[in-house]
């Protein structure tokens, strides 16, 4: 029987200390999974549907968009690429109609882009697909997994996911077959990052047993799948709120070399969750020190999308040496403070709102870890603000958000400098005309890193070469022009950065918006009731 969510739960005391029976974790021997595996698996979107020119596509598209350059090394194929018998020496080989080029050449391409290659396999008789009759055959590890081994080091295989797929065994009959494999794996020489999934068609034991001494990351639940909540906890697809349920009391089991994975992200895969639901999937699972394996479609995705998987904030936090995954320090229910601390001494800190209203929620900076001092520097490591505070931490959370903080020890002038990206246009707010003088008019434009797309936020100002960002004339009335002038003293010139990725002013209440959800070179941003609209939502980058 698999245990319950509310059994899991029941271990979390919630309040800002807990003491958790997990013991600690131990490393697999010989792992290279230093910190937690950044990269790109297949199945999500694609499932059964792959080919050669996909995999090929996502490894083009993840250098294109930034993501290599941000940290994502693996491109892993799932399930569905090997044909449905071995040859006659008992070797796997790829299907030769979706990959007619073989998998060694497949990871040369990969390799070829600077990342690395991953595949799927499976330690029983079928992999999953085989299975759960999507694909035909058995082309299992089972009585293969030195050969297996020796195959995936001979191809250059980098990442290998092994997915139990059968009701079969005890417990120990788990362990012994994955440990199986990780020695065949570590007997190749080849640095090969290990991936076990032990709850696949078989009662879950990811969350009830510590795998670190047999894998370099396990799965700890079901499948994830695109929801914020399925509302089922046992043999079923599980949404984010569940997952996290299942995760937060397993937390002294990971560490570096040693990785609780809550399976793949769901961010950006067919256009299910919202902006600020992709934002608060991914800083979850980045401040649970969890790997980060986009499952979206790389190649169409949004801006909006690419700025969250690439975010340099949160995926420091996620990368931090000290590899501790956060704590659920506080619930309240539909609300919550997760906290870890990290290497440098500083803190991190999630405050989630699950539920689907507006809410604010607070702690304290000794409630999350934090050292005792004189005062702290709260930076928001979405909108980029900063501000000091002498030990409050509290926000106002959108439904289905995140607001998270990196938080240091000291007080300092809270100014930060970025680009404001339209989550509509893909383009950057700038001036008309390239000059920053009185009265100039906001626009948007390609962006390019230009003086006037630099903007330094400090004091709620938005500041460009100097000049504030300001509503003309005092406007509060939809379709206030929104331009340039002379800093002063007046609420005009104040703007609060949101979580959701809005710009609202602090005199009107309303948001920057492009007129008329334009797209063009040159066209105007102006103040217009806050709607929700992809124009009316801008990326700090």
């Amino acid at each position: 029987m698999k245990r319950s969510v509310a059994a899991l739960a029941a271990l979390v005391t919630a309040t800002a200390s807990m003491t958790l029976a997990v013991p600690p974790a131990v490393a697999a021997p010989g792992s290279p999974a230093v910190r937690p595996p950044l990269g790109w698996n297949s199945w999500n979107t694609f499932g059964c549907d792959i080919n050669e020119a996909k995999i090929r596509g996502a490894a083009d598209a993840m250098v294109n968009s930034g993501m290599r350059a941000a940290g994502y090394q693996y491109v892993v194929v799932d399930d569905c690429w090997q044909a449905t018998t071995r040859d006659a020496a008992g070797n796997l080989r790829s299907d030769p109609v979706r990959f007619p080029s073989g998998m060694k050449a497949l990871g040369d391409y990969i390799h070829s882009k600077g990342l690395k290659f991953g595949i799927y396999q499976a330690p029983r008789e079928k992999t999953c697909a085989q299975y759960f009759n999507a694909l035909g055959g058995a082309t299992g590890a089972l009585g293969h997994e030195q050969q297996d081994a020796n195959t995936f080091a001979s191809w250059g295989v980098d990442f290998l996911k092994y997915d139990w797929c059968s009701p079969w065994g005890t417990l120990n009959d788990q362990i012994a077959g994955f440990t199986k494999m990780r020695d065949a794996l570590r007997a190749t020489g080849r640095p090969i990052v290990y991936s076990i999934n032990p709850n696949s068609a078989h009662s879950n034991t990811g969350p009830s047993y510590n795998w670190s001494p047999v894998a370099d990351m396990w799965r700890t639940t079901e499948d994830i799948t695109d929801s914020w909540s399925t509302g089922c906890h046992a043999d079923c697809f599980m949404g984010i709120t569940e997952i996290l349920d299942v995760q937060a009391p397993l937390h002294s089991w990971a560490g570096p070399q040693h990785w609780n994975d809550p399976d793949m992200l769901e961010v950006g895969v067919r256009g299910t969750f919202t902006p600020t639901e992709n934002r608060a999937h991914f800083s979850m699972w980045a401040i649970m020190a969890a790997p980060l394996i986009a499952g979206n479609d790389l190649t169409t995705m949004s801006a909006d999308v690419r700025s969250v998987l690439t975010n340099p904030d949160v995926l420091a936090i996620n990368q931090d040496s000290a590899g501790r995954q956060a704590q659920r320090v506080r619930d309240f229910g539909e609300t919550e403070v997760w906290a870890k601390t990290l290497s440098d001494g500083s803190g991190a800190v999630a405050l989630l709102n699950r539920s689907g209203s507006t809410a604010t929620i607070a702690t304290t900076a000794a409630g999350i870890g934090m050292p005792a001092a004189g005062g702290y520097q709260l930076f928001d490591v979405w909108t980029k603000a900063a501000r000091n505070t002498s030990g409050a931490i509290s926000a106002t959370v959108p439904p289905h958000g995140v607001v998270m903080y990196r938080v240091r020890t000291g007080t300092t002038t809270p100014t930060t400098t970025f680009s404001l990206r339209g989550a509509g246009s893909g383009r950057c707010l700038d001036v008309l005309g390239g000059a920053p003088t009185d009265g100039v008019q906001a626009v948007i434009w390609d962006c390019n890193g230009g003086i006037t797309q630099i903007i330094t936020s400090t004091s709620g100002q938005l500041r460009i070469g100097g000049k504030c960002l300001d509503a003309e004339n005092n406007g509060t009335a939809d379709g206030t022009r929104v331009i340039l002038w002379t800093c002063g003293t007046g609420t005009n010139q104040h703007w609060t950065l949101q979580s959701d990725g809005t710009v609202r002013g602090t005199q009107s209440g309303k948001c920057l918006d492009v007129n008329q959800a334009a797209t063009a070179n040159n066209s105007t941003v102006i103040l217009w009731t806050c709607t929700g609209a992809p124009n009316q939502h801008w990326t700090r980058i």
